[in-house]
């Protein structure tokens, strides 16, 4: 099974930034961790801090993943075009978000990706990824 995980803005900071929010593990260690655990996926990871390039992305793979994993980021709430590409691709889309972003700011509470998106993890840390493949994995 082909799974890609894309994050977005900010997300290649984890460990380092906000670990009162975001913990201190970096991506990269976790996404050791998470090949190690699930050997029979092959995985594909991309991250970006630009739109353009995320949205390149989704539309680059998306016809050929068995599911993508995608963590916004603060592009959630301002991007119509992510959204947009989302609902252009035929694989299935898991919105995945290391802190709750409904206990946040008000402007957070906005996403242009959970409607497009066949479902959305919020607020769970670094476990809504492990979780967000699991449900993919089920699909099969």
């Amino acid at each position: 099974m082909k799974i890609a995980i894309i994050n977005g803005p900010n997300l290649n900071l984890l460990g380092k930034r906000e670990t009162d929010i975001y913990g201190n593990m970096s991506f990269d260690k976790y996404m050791e961790e998470l090949k190690a655990q699930y050997p029979q996926v092959s995985f594909h990871y991309y991250q970006s801090n630009i739109e353009g390039e995320l949205v390149n992305e989704i539309q680059r793979i998306g016809f050929e993943y068995d599911g993508i994993i995608l963590n916004p980021a603060a592009y959630t709430h301002t991007s119509v075009a992510i959204g947009d590409a989302i609902a252009a691709i035929k694989t299935p889309v898991v919105e995945v978000h290391i802190s709750n972003v409904h206990a946040r700011e008000d402007f957070r509470k906005l996403s242009h990706v959970s409607g497009k998106s066949v479902g959305s993890i919020f607020g769970l840390g670094l476990k809504g990824y492990e979780l967000a493949l699991q449900y993919l994995l089920s699909r099969k």
